[in-house]
């Protein structure tokens, strides 16, 4: 019987080095390697597909651009997904690649999956949430022979695989239409300052244009769906925005994480259209959702978040708390005017059919509400903490 293993492929270093490895360390006839195009450069899918052609036993390249946009970004934008203050982006393809995966194992009669993650970071733990639902093995050469990136440089190069990255720079790069994520090399110094040909979506704020720009979003139930009144679908809206804000300098983060393991780690991440849809859409929810829906969906969100961030997306919670969302999502609809600076993005105006404002009744020249009303709301207010200070100044 031949032993086939399926293989995560992006075309890097990790991934590369994975092929002889699986066949010369683990004994496979066969590795089929699977792309999954979440919005990467065009250049690195046809590199990645390319490369694996001549080094893998069949390939697999697979547009999931849409899917991913609809299925996984806009339930993002929907529950302003942040992990410790940093947009998710990294997280939420990984279950997408998985299923990609596994949809090629069942086809191809597979043995085994594989990926190219380490012991140490998250991306283990998404592709694996994933791929263990099924009752497939888990091959995980990087964990399994503790490798580090120096060692698969060198192993590169003897196998004749060429890899973009060197000793000199050997960032590990993540990208999709929502976020860039680099690390590694220098980068894992905290005191390190990045320098600035690490980062190929925003222009140094220093040397962004003078001039502010302002783009208007449209939203309906949650989701965009116009950039500066030009409808559109979600790829292509958030592949114009991400000029747009990226020319400003808007979206970076430099951090310090935690990981789902425990360990801490310096990241750093581009994502100028996640900043500003994030940024409007949490703008237009205040809009239009009450004092108490916005203060438990919160707490929604955060759970929202680190589900996703752990890559859980099977998780029953997970659908729970996304029928909250779309729930509340129902009357969060309008424009929001996002004025672009110098790497700032800042509300500057909004507009909803379904907003929770009156601007008769909260404006000082408006009479419809009797301002004689609110004196016996006064009295009552703060009644408990004067009766406080009442038995302990006895």
């Amino acid at each position: 019987m031949v032993k086939k293993a399926v293989l995560a492929y992006s075309g890097g270093l990790d991934t590369s080095v994975c092929i002889p490895i699986l066949k010369e360390n683990y004994g496979f006839d066969e590795v089929i390697t699977v792309t999954v195009d979440v919005g990467q450069p065009k250049e690195d899918i046809q590199t990645a597909t390319k490369k694996a052609k001549l080094i893998s036993d069949k390939h697999y390249t697979i547009d999931a651009k849409d899917e991913f946009v609809n299925d996984y970004i806009f339930p993002m934008i929907k529950a302003n997904a942040m992990y410790e203050g940093y947009v998710i982006g990294t997280s939420m393809a990984r279950p997408l690649i998985a299923k990609k995966c596994v949809e090629v194992a069942i086809k191809e009669k597979a043995s085994a999956f594989a990926h190219g993650c380490t012991g140490k970071g998250n991306d283990q733990l998404r592709f694996e949430a994933i791929f263990r639902t099924t009752d497939l093995p888990v091959v995980a050469p990087m964990r399994e022979m503790n490798l580090t990136r120096e060692w698969e440089i060198e192993y590169a190069k003897q196998h004749n695989i060429p890899v973009a990255a060197t000793k000199s720079k050997p960032w590990s790069v993540d990208e999709n239409i929502w976020s860039r994520s680099i690390e590694g090399g220098k980068l894992e110094d905290p005191s390190y300052i990045p320098p600035e040909d690490i980062y190929e979506w925003t222009t140094d704020p220093t040397k962004a244009p003078d001039k502010p720009e302002i783009v208007e979003i449209g939203f309906e139930k949650g989701v965009p769906v116009s950039l500066n009144g030009k409808k559109m679908k979600g790829v292509k809206l958030i592949t114009e925005l991400q000029k747009i804000a990226g020319k400003h300098g808007v979206g970076r983060t430099d951090m310090m994480e935690d990981r789902v393991l425990g360990l801490k780690a310096r990241e750093n991440y581009e994502h100028p259209a996640a900043t500003v849809l994030l940024t409007a859409h949490r703008d237009l929810e205040k809009f239009c959702l009450t004092r108490a829906e916005l203060k438990f969906k919160e707490t929604v969100d955060s759970a929202w978040a680190e589900l996703g961030y752990m890559g859980l997306v099977d998780e029953p919670l997970f659908d729970d708390l996304n029928a909250f969302i779309d729930r509340t999502q129902e009357r969060v609809n309008g424009k929001v005017k996002v004025k672009l600076y110098k790497g700032s993005c800042i509300v500057v105006g909004r507009e909803s059919p379904t907003a929770m404002y009156s601007e008769e009744l909260v404006s000082f020249d408006g009479k419809t509400l009797d301002q004689k009303d609110a004196e016996g709301y006064c009295k009552f207010h703060g009644f408990q903490a004067r009766l406080y200070k009442k038995l302990i100044n006895k």
